[in-house]
């Protein structure tokens, strides 16, 4: 009787809990960002400032990671931030990022927001990485990639585009969002880029596009499908923030609360219908809650970059009301040390490594020597060893009369995308060499260079250009002011110093910036070389569209390239040529 009344207990408990549960859905978004076509392991990361520092990332175990959490709940999504393709490594460049495509539908990817780097290689490239076709930059061209026969098929996924608008038809460039359906409640994913993306691509690519407010396009969506019946709205956007933290940042925490930063302000005026938000672009690592415009704190995450995280996003939801009503997130690094008990996916292995080898003779050729680690970890005054060397190698390859007599050369740091490691990540280089994949890495745009007249005014206007707030240069002063610092590394001989707590556009001590130690002259003109990139206004850099006597240069990389084979070995220096003020 004992036992029976046990089993009664037992049966009515799993009634009880299959009623309460019919109520709800779980449902489980497995979410990455600014993956950049890192096929291969990208290096080293760190969780937090406790853990160790462990190989991560790679297709092949990425891939496995998002098994491992695909295999916890049947009613999954994966999802990614943008920013999948561009500046990739030459891996993936070299085959115009088709197999960076390849891997995204193996992996069974269903949306993507578009990010900036989308259009790095203009509109019509990314509307073929979407649809297919053959890459034509002589039209001509169809290539065969490894396993891939041409032409190539386009991608499965869906790339979503919410706020970029077709001028001509006044049509997204891809659908705003794309939909999902659980046990009969619709998940709708809203995707979109930043607004500031024509201040980060070439002007070229994007002719007859608009880049609309991130706020707005979403708020739209939701009312519109709202009217439909669908009240569980992801957010997959391709902006973000950062955290505070001096030092290395837990890649689960949120030091400062996303404050000030373009993320927090689009939050702030999102409907209260979104129940999550997926950003990206910054490449930081952080699992926050910001309040939307009815003071709700809802989540928003970031898995930092080039697959080394992933997030693992746990998400309820009402049958009845179909609202999103819990989300749990957290950060997981892609740890290749198999201490999780992962193991990489062997067929993507398998892949990779023939893409690789293709890829290895170019990849390995050694072009120079260097003695420590170049790190682009960029100093309190925002100077790095990786950027100095760049902007060296920038200035003599135009500072010859007949190249463009320049005696100044200035990188935009975010075009410096990878450290030049002294333990090389290529396969079979020994330590110490510099090797073209790796340099390719650190330069994939294919930028060239521009050597231009500016005065010494407009050389303080451009410094002056590089802080937060600051549109100086702007036709008519009314252009976007950049929403955060964007120091350019200098070439050696150029100084200045700025103060942290200056006036907007009044932080540079205008007697402090020298060329070889003497002062500019405000009326003087100097030769100044940038990239085609910053030239043409890039990082909001507007007076640089004021230079003239432009002198056209080589490719950022083979200046490069040139530069290291010249100098052997080449040994890192503490900076010291941009000062800041204690």
């Amino acid at each position: 009787m004992r036992l029976r009344r046990l089993v009664y207990v037992a049966v009515f408990s799993l009634i009880a809990l299959s009623a309460a549960r019919a109520d709800e859905i779980k449902l489980k978004i497995i979410a990455f960002n600014d993956f950049h076509g890192n096929l291969q392991s990208p290096g080293k990361f760190r969780a937090n400032a406790q853990s160790p520092n462990v190989e991560s990332g790679g297709a092949d175990f990425l891939a496995a990671y998002i098994r491992n959490l695909e295999n916890e709940n049947p009613n999954h999504a994966i999802v990614a931030a943008g920013d999948l393709i561009g500046a990739s490594p030459l891996v993936s460049s070299l085959f115009h990022d088709q197999d960076t495509i390849e891997f995204m539908d193996r992996l069974g990817l269903d949306f993507s927001a578009v990010g900036n780097h989308e259009f790095d290689k203009g509109r019509q490239e990314l509307l073929r990485k979407q649809y297919g076709g053959c890459f034509k930059p002589n039209g001509i061209e169809c290539e065969q990639t490894a396993g891939e026969a041409a032409p190539f098929k386009g991608a499965k996924f869906k790339y979503l585009a919410a706020n970029v608008v077709d001028t001509s038809t006044g049509k997204t460039l891809f659908p705003g969002y794309g939909a999902k359906t659980y046990h009969g409640v619709k998940v709708a994913f809203i995707g979109l880029t930043l607004r500031g993306t024509p201040n980060l691509v070439a002007p070229s690519g994007i002719v007859g596009l608009r880049f609309d407010n991130e706020a707005d396009s979403i708020n739209r969506i939701v009312r519109s499908l709202r009217k439909q019946g669908i009240e569980s709205f992801v957010v997959l956007i391709h902006e973000g923030g950062t955290q505070t933290t001096k030092g290395t940042p837990d890649i689960n925490a949120c030091e400062g609360g996303l404050s000030g930063t373009p993320i927090e302000g689009i939050v702030h005026k999102l409907d209260d219908a979104v129940g999550l938000v997926i950003s990206a672009h910054t490449h930081q690592a952080y699992i926050c809650q910001v309040a939307n415009s009815a003071g709700r704190k809802i989540v928003v995450t970031s898995a930092a970059s080039y697959g080394r995280l992933v997030t693992d996003i746990d998400v309820k939801i009402d049958t009845k009301t179909k609202n999103i009503t819990s989300v749990a997130a957290r950060n997981i690094v892609v740890d290749r040390t198999n201490e999780a008990g992962i193991a990489p996916d062997a067929a993507i292995q398998k892949t990779v490594n023939r893409y690789a080898a293709l890829a290895a003779p170019i990849a390995n050729r050694e072009v120079g020597q260097i003695t420590a680690d170049f790190s682009k970890q960029l100093s309190p005054s925002g100077e790095s060893a990786l950027g100095d060397l760049v902007a060296d190698a920038q200035l003599a390859a135009t500072s010859s009369a007949s190249s463009g007599g320049a005696v100044v050369a200035l990188m935009n740091e975010g075009g410096v995308r990878m450290d030049l490691p002294f333990t090389s990540n290529m396969a079979g280089a020994k330590s110490g060499s510099v090797t073209y994949g790796e340099l390719f890495t650190i330069h994939p745009f294919g930028n060239t260079l521009v050597t231009m007249t500016l005065t010494g005014a407009q050389m303080k206007t451009l410094l002056e250009e590089q802080f937060k707030g600051c549109a100086l240069g702007s036709p008519g002063g009314d252009a976007p002011a950049p929403s955060f610092d964007r120091i350019l590394q200098v070439s050696e001989g150029f100084s200045y110093t700025w103060n942290p707590d200056g006036a907007t556009c009044n932080k540079v001590d205008a007697g402090s910036i020298k060329i070889n130690g003497a002062a500019i002259d405000p009326s003087a003109k100097y030769r100044v070389t940038v990239n085609n990139y910053l030239a043409d206004g890039g990082d909001d850099m507007y007076v640089l569209k004021q230079g003239t006597d432009l002198t056209g240069g080589p490719l950022d990389l083979d200046a490069l390239v040139d530069y290291c084979s010249k100098h052997r070995p080449l040994a890192p220096a503490e900076p010291h040529r941009i000062g800041i003020k204690p």
